[in-house]
């Protein structure tokens, strides 16, 4: 019986130590540009305004590779579209996945010529919590209309995984 108490507590502290490895369990997926995905004549500062991104949030640009990319930038290259300086990451999988780590501006444009200019890019405010209503930037073209919205995100795959462990163990004995 003693046995099964050391067991039991070690597997609490475990558990708990897991779940502060979990990520915000209310951290939301994105797809950028909603059904549109990442591609020309959309609106994606109208896009942005739609959503108050915080942290932990992931933004997904969905696109045919080769024909678009994905350039996280610095403010200054968002607004002139030159990509000769001031670009902090490079993506070009057709499915880039951005997680939005802290609580800050982010920019985006597309480094394809022309594109940029043509309103492929668009900026968030990432807040700390969704209490904040983001800041809106720079207009780019009109679009048509999206449809959808975020979707959740719960990352407990961790710890449900860890509390099967620990039932099927406390279990066998």
């Amino acid at each position: 019986m003693e046995f099964q108490n050391v067991i039991c507590y070690t597997f609490c502290i475990l558990f708990l130590v897991n779940l502060s490895f979990v990520g915000p369990a209310n951290a939301d997926v994105y797809t950028v540009g909603d059904d549109y995905g990442w591609t020309t004549g959309t609106n994606y500062m109208t896009w942005a305004a739609k959503y108050n991104f915080t942290v932990g949030d992931v933004l997904v640009f969905n696109y045919v590779k080769g024909q678009h990319n994905t350039y996280e930038v610095s403010e200054d290259t968002y607004r002139s579209c030159d990509s000769s300086t001031g670009v902090l990451e490079k993506y070009d999988s057709g499915n880039d996945r951005v997680m939005l780590k802290e609580a800050r501006n982010y920019w985006f444009i597309c480094n394809i010529p022309g594109h940029c200019l043509g309103g492929m890019r668009f900026g968030v405010d990432v807040k700390v919590d969704n209490s904040t209503v983001q800041s809106n930037y720079n207009p780019v073209p009109a679009s048509p209309p999206s449809n959808g919205a975020g979707v959740p995100h719960w990352q407990w795959e961790w710890a449900c995984q860890l509390v099967a462990f620990g039932f099927w163990f406390l279990l066998s004995y």
